[in-house]
């Protein structure tokens, strides 16, 4: 796994969320892009039980990626996580009495995953309860692992298709001890789509059910 920017794209004016994935794909495509499939990205969100009085209850992320099929990632608000075979969602339905689901809230990014040379893009459409909620880009560099090695690189390739919609240094990599030049993870990337959810679940988008 390379280095990974997860970012939102604003809806173009006078289109809808469709009209304005469709617009990126098209100019993925005439770049020399190949689309390779499809990808997801969901999120589900539990609530702790049984908190020591007077202290917030934690929420707890539980989040799947197709491109690892066999793990999901746990990620507690504000830390610890952990990553963890496909049986975790097992053990969360046994543990009702410690974390209770909260319903209506899975997030999901779902749409078409694209090679170009080293470069691995995914435009996906955010939705939460059939409603589409914006638009997520991931773009992955591949043959490097450090961010501060490569992300000038990165950011060039995002302006030939994004326009000035083109996001600055995600702060997780910033936010590392070691700064740019710390290794990234799927951590990493699984984390720039907790923070691009958790910002869209908050939108609401006129006319943008999902049919």
């Amino acid at each position: 796994m390379g280095v990974t920017c997860v970012c939102q794209v604003p809806i173009a004016e006078g289109k809808s969320v469709q009209q304005t994935v469709d617009v990126l794909q098209k100019k993925l495509e005439q770049l020399g892009s190949v689309k390779q499939g499809s990808f997801c990205v969901d999120c589900e969100t539990y609530h702790a039980t049984g908190n020591v009085v007077g202290q917030p209850s934690k929420l707890l992320y539980v989040m799947h990626n197709s491109e690892t099929p066999l793990s999901c990632m746990a990620l507690f608000e504000g830390g610890p996580y952990l990553v963890a075979d496909a049986n975790f969602d097992v053990l969360m339905s046994k543990l009702k009495s410690h974390f209770q689901n909260a319903k209506g809230h899975k997030v999901e990014s779902r749409g078409s995953r694209y090679r170009y040379c080293d470069f691995l893009i995914k435009v996906g459409t955010v939705t939460m309860s059939s409603s589409a909620r914006g638009i997520s880009v991931e773009v992955e560099y591949c043959p490097c692992v450090v961010p501060g090695d490569c992300w000038n690189l990165m950011k060039e390739f995002m302006q030939s298709f994004l326009g000035t919609s083109v996001p600055e240094l995600p702060s997780v990599f910033a936010a590392k001890p070691e700064g740019l030049f710390a290794a990234a993870d799927c951590v990493d990337t699984m984390t720039q789509y907790l923070e691009l959810f958790n910002k869209l679940r908050k939108l609401q988008i006129p006319g943008s059910n999902v049919r």
